[in-house]
């Protein structure tokens, strides 16, 4: 499995990116537990969950983001993506695609991860 993030930039407070998350080789082999996700890292901050998604469509979020970021994929194409609304200076990071397990299927965000991708920088200024 080989994950390559694109879409990121900088912007303004307020405004919105798309990543892309390229994931091929993946499958989720029928096994529900199996995710998707986007983490972060800020300078200075440790690396943490933003969104998950699994093989039905079921997606979590952290609290940081719902409302304002959303997860989604494309089978056919195995691409995973990120849109970010509303941004924030506090959402400024280094964004990763990550594939991994889950603790259940509701909360992909948090599963513990197996493979990275090489991230992309998301700079949001005031």
């Amino acid at each position: 499995v080989h994950l390559v993030e694109s879409g990121g930039g900088s912007v303004q407070a307020g405004g919105s990116l798309r990543l892309s998350c390229a994931a091929s080789g993946f499958s989720y082999n029928g096994y529900i537990r199996n995710c998707l996700g986007w983490f972060r890292q800020a300078p200075g901050g440790r690396r943490e969950g933003v969104a998950g998604i699994n093989s039905d469509g079921s997606t979590s979020y952290a609290d940081s983001v719902k409302g304002r970021f959303t997860i989604s994929q494309n089978n056919a194409k195995n691409t995973l993506y990120l849109q970010m609304n509303s941004l924030k200076p506090e959402d400024t990071a280094m964004y990763y695609c990550a594939t991994g397990w889950s603790g259940s299927a509701s909360d992909c965000y948090t599963m513990a991860v197996n493979i990275w991708g090489q991230g992309t920088q998301v700079t949001v200024s005031s």
